[in-house]
């Protein structure tokens, strides 16, 4: 529910800064000085989402986003180059952004979004074509593979939650709520995504989309994809064009809010008829909203058969036998083990085939023989790829200080993958797999950003491992400043992740990034303390209960360590940072770091449990890792613990200067979670600043604010660090 999103949207290729009028931004040269990174330079590199190859391979189309700090806007283009990198061709001519890109016509063409429509072009930039006419409803597309059909994405009217004004009051404001899930992520929820099926017809040699959109979900009130980041990537066809696999939480109000409960369904284009492949079809017991689901019958034994948990993104395998998804098998525990589950069509059988990886499968595609799936995920803090066959025999792949992010096919034999690392943003690169680790190779094939990276110093980073309180072996990041030099002391900051269950990887972010951290003069150290993936079942689901014990402990055992075994580290200038579970992390610290820190900064933390408990739109979070209702007189003893260490409660014991960020649309930790600990602070007499941003929610997405955050950050540290 609350987890740090290290990327965020770009990598789905959506617009996140709405433009009154289009304006083309193009790649750009950020002023650079004295070779340092800043806020200015990070939001002038263009940023890789959206990439797909052509059918045979030779050929790749991805998407940039280039911002303007000036115009608060951003571009979005399309390019086309050969798979190995070379002939390089920008699509995008227009002022409008341009995303989705997806190969049809047996790679002789491009189709698009443009302005809420779907476009047409050859990879030579030639006969552009609109394909609809809906008047900019179009949010996401998916081509069968016969291409007589195709797949919209639209929004329709929903009053599940909040009710119709009525007619003769069109000005009226106020909205009148009658269930849960009346508001998600950002919004108040008013419409809800679905899926429509569209015949694409040929007309004197031109493609067509006919005006014969049927919904999938005609007549009822659940969303497809699902809220707040699915994509199309939530819906398949299958190799015959016959049938839609897609993903699905059929549930409303409050069911919705306390349930992770997320189904694959398979839709037939002509009978209409609609199957549940997670599900037998008994009834379901039903679950107390204000308990963990961990201990409720939904998680029983007795219902072991039937899937409970968040299924998602299905793929059908080349020879169409088989469908895979994405499954987490217990319901109301959205960090739960994502796995790879494959269905086969024809017998009803269900096999899981990562169970020898003990943590996340993040992203996955099918081999062309349908015999196996490459998948990515984390292992002691590094995203790389894996091997899996139908038997469930995982191998390693690669083995790199880097993430891979995303992977599809590049014809038969190679991989087309995204890669980053603290130091390097989003390039794409070609992954020929071998047999193993030592076989696999790797080719870089975009350097978006290298005009600029080339004019900056670049810091390094090592990795150390620690012993952790309870026994445990801990590993933390040590990125280090461009030209280092181990005789000086440097101000340090402890990072605190969020989530509580995100990685601390090679992550890049444009706002917790810790290249433009180390350019202003910092070390930080990043544990991967009890709580993260990567590292087994077992640690990961450590924290959940157990919020302020071990997970506080590894906070300090990792900057203690830090400051005893290496001599750079300035035990007298240390900081400690975080957003989400992070800034919760520093809101406890705050009151418990016996003045080992000389100043603090929170964004979007969870200060006051009880509060959050009913303020956040997403129960399932809150009654897995709290157990209970704060007004439960049975609640457990796990409860007791974790509304009694509330940080809110501790602040008699504040001492240290904290700076609290938030965005007022924030619906996961609302923003009176960072006016309390604002006002709480200056009550106090500890100096204080609140920055609060009336129009970002649980990030920070429009480029002035983005700048804004940087400098805020940064002044904050450096009157209180850098004395």
């Amino acid at each position: 529910m609350i987890k740090f999103v290290a990327v965020g949207l770009i990598a789905m290729g959506c617009n996140l800064v709405n433009a009154q009028e289009p304006v083309n931004i193009q790649k750009q040269n950020p002023k650079i000085e004295n070779r340092t990174m800043s806020a200015e330079v990070l939001w002038g590199m263009g940023r890789i989402g959206g990439h797909a190859a052509s059918p045979d391979g030779s050929m790749v189309a991805y998407n940039v986003a280039y911002y303007s700090v000036k115009e608060n806007r951003s571009h979005h283009v399309l390019y086309v180059m050969n798979s190995d990198g070379t002939g390089q061709k920008k699509l995008t001519t227009t002022a409008k952004s341009e995303t989705d890109a997806a190969w049809i016509d047996g790679g002789q063409r491009l189709a698009y979004l443009c302005g809420g429509e779907i476009w047409t072009v050859k990879p030579d930039g030639s006969e552009r074509r609109q394909l609809t006419n809906t008047g900019g409803e179009i949010e996401g597309f998916k081509f069968a593979p016969d291409e007589r059909h195709v797949l919209l994405l639209k929004s329709l009217p929903y009053h599940g939650s909040i009710k119709e004004n009525p007619s003769d009051l069109p000005k009226a404001t106020g909205r009148l709520v009658t269930d849960m899930n009346y508001r998600h992520w950002d919004h108040y929820v008013e419409s809800i995504v679905h899926p429509f099926v569209a015949t694409v017809s040929m007309v004197n040699g031109q493609c067509s989309i006919e005006n014969d959109a049927r919904d999938i979900l005609e007549g009822e009130p659940y969303e497809c994809p699902t809220a707040p980041f699915g994509g199309i990537e939530q819906l398949d066809w299958s190799r015959d064009s016959k049938q839609v696999a897609y993903t699905c939480r059929k549930k409303e109000g409050v069911e919705y809010a306390i349930s992770t409960d997320t189904d694959i369904y398979l839709y037939d284009i002509h009978t209409r008829a609609t199957r549940n492949l997670c599900k037998s079809g008994i009834a379901l017991p039903k679950s107390d909203p204000t308990k963990t689901m961990a201990q409720q019958p939904i998680n029983s034994a007795e219902l072991k058969g039937e899937m409970v948990g968040y299924d998602t993104n299905p793929r059908f395998s080349p020879d169409g036998r088989y469908l895979a998804w994405l499954s987490m098998e217990r319901d109301g525990y959205e960090s739960d083990r994502n796995r790879l589950c494959v269905y086969d069509l024809t017998s009803g059988e269900k096999r899981f085939v990562s169970e020898q990886f003990d943590s996340n499968v993040d992203d996955y595609c099918w081999t062309p023989d349908s015999k196996s799936l490459y998948f990515i995920g984390v292992w002691h803090a590094t995203e790389n790829l894996y091997r899996t066959n139908l038997k469930g025999e995982v191998q390693r792949l690669t083995e790199y200080t880097a993430d891979f992010g995303s992977l599809q096919m590049l014809g038969k034999k190679q991989l087309l993958m995204e890669r980053h690392d603290y130091f390097h943003p989003a390039d794409l690169y070609v992954v020929t797999p071998g047999k193993d680790v030592k076989g696999t190779k790797i080719q870089q094939i975009t350097e978006e950003n290298r005009h600029i990276l080339d004019g900056l110093d670049k810091g390094s980073v090592e990795q150390r491992w620690v012993k952790t309180t309870d026994g445990g072996q801990m590993l933390y990041w040590v990125v280090l400043p461009p030209n280092f030099d181990p005789a000086k002391k440097y101000p340090t900051l402890l990072f605190c992740e969020g989530g509580p269950q995100s990685p601390v990887s090679q992550f890049w972010s444009y706002r917790w990034n810790f290249f433009i951290m180390a350019s202003q003069g910092y070390v930080v150290i990043a544990p991967n303390r009890h709580g993260l993936p990567g590292f087994g079942s077992a640690w990961c689901e450590q924290i959940s209960g157990d919020w302020t014990g071990q997970c506080m402990s590894d906070y300090l055992t990792a900057i203690d360590d830090a400051c005893d075994q290496l001599p750079y580290v300035d035990r007298d200038r240390l900081g400690a940072v975080g957003a989400s579970f992070g800034g919760f992390s520093v809101y406890y610290l705050a009151g418990h770091h016996e003045k080992r820190f000389k100043c603090f900064i929170a964004h979007d933390g969870a200060f006051n449990l009880e509060s959050m408990y009913t303020d956040t739109e997403e129960v399932w979070f809150s009654n897995w890792e709290y157990d209970d209702a704060y007004w439960n007189k049975d609640q457990t003893a796990r409860a007791r613990k974790t509304y009694d260490n509330s940080p809110h409660r501790f602040v008699d014991q504040w001492d240290t200067p904290i700076l609290c960020i938030h965005g007022e649309l924030d619906y996961r930790i609302n923003a009176n979670q960072g006016m309390g600990a604002f006002n709480a602070a200056r009550l106090r007499g500890i100096p204080a600043q609140l920055l609060i941003f009336p129009d970002e929610n649980h990030w920070v997405l429009k480029p002035q604010n983005g700048v804004l955050w940087q400098r805020t950050y940064f002044e904050w540290l450096d009157r209180w660090l850098k004395k």
